[in-house]
């Protein structure tokens, strides 16, 4: 690398803080010093530098970001530090892209902003510092330029209709400022004929200077000038208006385009009638070109080339806009399923050219101008629509976008199958933040991933407002057992022989503080996916056996525990109930674990070992929720199961009159297999003294349900208990 953007090896690591800035600066010093025509020592530049590190440094991590500070960097550096040479600018902004991130981007944030940026942030942010940097700088050198060359302009100009001894000393004055200026100068009649031009004029258009005084202002027309622009100069013209500054493009003979800060001036004779028009022009072409490429940066995914997040926001931004013209919008927010394990198996470079081939495709399907395709993270992607005609044209395109990835795609010799599922989002502007809208979409693309992906959802108030209640409740679990928020309530087992109470199930709930009193249908979904379910058991494992104690009274009482499948996987599943049962004295015969049959499906001996083991010091196995899974039934003999719990379908199907034949059959057949393999039979949801009769009839051993009792405190069972003992 040059020494423009040459890149120092850090003195002593590249901390951030006060010493990391004053490095940065000490670095900025040494790359810019030799292209500055200052008077200042260069240990007296680094002085000036180091305050505007730290301005730089804050700006990084301001929240939120504005690039205004690197402006004012830019002025300073012109203003103060006289970096008036054109060959400092990219010397000042290479050292700011090598380093400002490597001092400043990890540094400790400035007070009242969140903590450190990510890498890609940081970049970005650094980025559009540059830019402004560069519009600063040259902000400040093009008027400071202009206000000196248009002072001796009109000087000179003054000097040529003064009186005729000074003519000629006036005419070199003027003459050394026109042909030696680095601007652009050229004076039109009010026809806007031009009638001298100097060499740095005529070497921005490529012409000579005679071919420049044939030309006339008023045929340099470019279609993408602004549309103030020949506004201003028919008032200059008419001596409405004295002077104005505007940004102008121009069509060069090779075809290129010259792109120039325009200041054009009234020049008045001395009665006050205007008699030219001076004009003054700074090229700006490579710096715009700079602005362009640091803003394509900036709003472009590096990998794919794709719009950003940050382009996508933007352009979110003007469509929710109610004066963006826009009628409806759609969105598409797919997210590629599975896609981490091809990174963790395949490698990053391999899911790299994956995302590249995905971007290709979903560009492939949206080539209507109103279609936006960007990636914001790592596998997801955005369809932003402009207008659709209805729902239909918004699913058609999802359907498209999916059968785009259905063909395998090839990367270093695999075919690599490609799912994706995909949330859509439509609606009118003014309705919906941009937030909201990209939340919605995410939850309702999760939706189609958690339906099986490879499939589309349409977004649905209700099931956002499901998804957001279970996040809340997610978020809210860890410290809900610290607080003491869970409570343990009993169901009696009773006995069908005699109708004694057998045992007790225990069924845990949560007294939430905002939600009132929930069921375990409501948040144990949410502790197994978490692990939390792990810790929950303990707690619950150990109330129960120790509420056990309290009630044993000389004679004992079986108290049931439910066993997750996260649980019934957990290393310590075993030590940790050994270790339960004996710090509270219970006999192992006492507690009852019940497990599901869709958790022991497919579990293999090795899974098994621990129930086995548990079953082998004397703790009962209840297979749970028999019947609504599909285990073979000759597989009973592995389980280590005591007992079969009739799923609460079957006894449902009993309450009708008459009972359903097929229910009937089937628990007598499953209570007679039961008993031959020596196992007893539990029944759930009892509910008449009908079902409870012809369950009796049908051999079960023990039963529980509300026509028994409902689920009570530790105390309200123990009164219950008490009276039927």
């Amino acid at each position: 690398m040059t020494s423009q953007g040459r890149r120092e090896e850090p003195e002593e690591g590249g901390d951030g803080g006060e010493d990391g800035l004053r490095r940065f600066a000490r670095i900025w010093s040494r790359a810019v010093y030799p292209a500055t025509p200052t008077s200042l020592t260069r240990a007296e530049l680094e002085d000036l530098l180091h305050p505007l590190a730290t301005r730089l440094g804050e700006a990084l991590h301001a929240q939120p970001f504005s690039p205004a500070p690197g402006r004012e960097v830019g002025e300073v550096l012109v203003n103060e530090a006289h970096c008036t040479s054109p060959d400092a600018l990219p010397h000042i902004l290479g050292v700011v892209e090598s380093y400002l991130v490597l001092y400043a981007g990890t540094s400790a944030p400035a007070p009242g902003t969140p903590g450190a940026l990510g890498v890609d942030e940081a970049r970005s942010r650094c980025a559009r510092l540059q830019h402004a940097i560069a519009a600063g700088f040259s902000l400040a050198v093009r008027e400071r330029t202009l206000a000196e060359q248009e002072a001796l302009s009109r000087a000179a100009l003054a000097a040529q209709t003064a009186v005729e001894e000074a003519l000629h000393a006036s005419e070199t004055r003027f003459r050394a400022v026109f042909e030696d200026a680095t601007l652009g100068i050229g004076i039109a009649d009010m026809n806007g004929r031009l009638r001298d031009a100097n060499g740095a004029l005529a070497r921005m258009f490529g012409r000579s200077e005679e071919e420049m005084r044939r030309r006339n202002i008023n045929d340099w027309v470019h279609p993408d000038d602004a549309p103030e622009v020949w506004r201003l100069h028919r008032e200059l013209a008419a001596g409405r208006r004295d002077h104005f500054r505007v940004e102008k493009p121009y069509q060069r003979p090779d075809g290129t385009v010259l792109w120039t800060n325009l200041t054009v001036s009234l020049l008045r004779d001395a009665e006050g009638e205007p008699r030219y028009q001076l004009a003054l022009m700074e090229d700006i072409t490579e710096r715009r070109l700079l602005h362009l490429r640091l803003r394509y940066e900036a709003t472009h995914d590096e990998l794919t080339g794709l719009p950003n997040r940050t382009l996508f926001a933007e352009r979110l931004d003007r469509i929710l806009s109610p004066q963006g013209g826009v009628r409806r919008f759609g969105l598409c927010y797919l997210d590629i399923d599975g896609f981490k394990t091809v990174n963790d198996s395949l490698g990053h470079a391999v899911g790299d050219q994956l995302l590249v081939a995905v971007a290709e495709r979903l560009q492939s399907c949206t080539t209507a101008p109103a279609h936006l395709v960007a990636r914001i993270g790592g596998d997801e992607f955005v369809v932003l629509m402009s207008d659709p005609e209805d729902t239909e044209e918004i699913t058609c395109l999802a359907r498209s976008l999916l059968a785009a990835l259905a063909t395998p795609v090839s990367v270093d010799g695999r075919e690599l199958s490609v799912r994706a599922s995909i949330g859509i989002v439509e609606g009118s502007p003014g309705r919906l933040e941009p937030a909201e809208v990209l939340r919605s979409a995410d939850i309702t693309m999760y939706r189609a991933k958690d339906a099986g992906g490879n499939r589309f959802e349409l977004a649905d108030p209700d099931s956002e407002a499901r998804a957001i209640d279970r996040h809340i409740l997610t978020n809210h679990l860890p410290g809900a057992l610290e607080r003491d928020e869970f409570f343990l309530e009993y169901q009696p087992l009773i006995r069908m022989s005699d109708g004694q109470v057998d045992g007790a199930e225990a069924l845990v709930r949560w007294k939430h503080p905002v939600h009132g009193r929930l069921g375990p249908d409501r948040f144990i979904p949410l502790a197994e996916h978490t692990g939390l379910i792990v810790p929950l058991g303990r707690w619950v494992l150990e109330q129960a056996v120790a509420q056990a104690c309290t009630w044993a009274g000389g004679r004992p009482l079986r108290v049931n525990v439910n066993l997750s499948p996260r649980q019934l996987h957990h290393p310590d599943l075993v030590p940790d109930t050994v270790a339960v049962l004996e710090s509270a004295g219970v006999a192992p015969s006492s507690l009852c674990l019940e497990v599901t049959e869709s958790a022991l499906i497919s579990a293999d001996e090795d899974e098994l070992k621990p129930l086995w083991q548990l079953a082998e010091l004397g703790v009962d196995i209840a297979l749970d929720d028999f019947g609504t899974g599909y285990s073979n039934l000759a597989n009973l003999r592995r389980l280590p199961a005591t007992t079969l719990k009739l799923d609460r379908s079957f006894t449902q199907g009993l309450q009708r009159h008459p009972a359903d034949p097929v229910d009937v059959t089937f628990v007598e057949g499953i209570v007679s297999l039961a008993h031959a393999l020596g196992l007893a039979v539990t029944v759930e949801g009892v509910e008449t003294e009908s079902q409870a009769d012809q369950l009796r009839a049908l051999g079960c051993d023990t039963a529980q349900g509300w026509y028994y009792a409902a689920p009570s405190s530790p105390g309200e069972f123990a009164k219950d208990w008490a009276r039927t003992g």
